[in-house]
């Protein structure tokens, strides 16, 4: 399975980016879909997920702000970012079918959020 991600950019603080997620899989519909990202100097930490048991499923710091939501007839998972914080500047990654806690057997390239001050 081989993930594509796109949308990143700069922003400024209180701004919105809409990240894209595109997948391969030809079962992407039975797949959790989710989003991680990583700061410069610090670990890469769960943002969202899509799933169709559980539905989506956010941090606590993204709640109200974030939207994960998927169209399965494209086999693409979004990201909405709205009142974006310069904290959430970071690498974003996709990542496709879960396998335990925070563990995805796929993962895609990250694309580069930057929300200025």
């Amino acid at each position: 399975v081989q993930l594509q991600a796109s949308g990143g950019g700069l922003v400024q603080a209180g701004g919105s980016l809409r990240l894209s997620c595109a997948a391969s899989a030809r079962t992407f519909s039975s797949y959790t879909m989710a989003w991680f990202r990583q700061a410069p100097g610090k670990e890469r930490e769960f943002v969202a997920a899509s799933s169709r048991i559980s539905g989506s499923t956010y941090a606590d710091f993204v709640k109200g702000r974030f939207t994960v939501f998927r169209d399965n007839a494209r086999n693409t998972v979004y990201l909405q970012m709205d009142s974006l914080k310069p904290e959430d500047t970071a690498v974003y990654y996709c990542a496709a079918q879960r396998v335990g806690p925070n563990h995805y057997s796929y993962w895609g390239h990250g694309t580069l959020v930057t929300v200025s001050s």
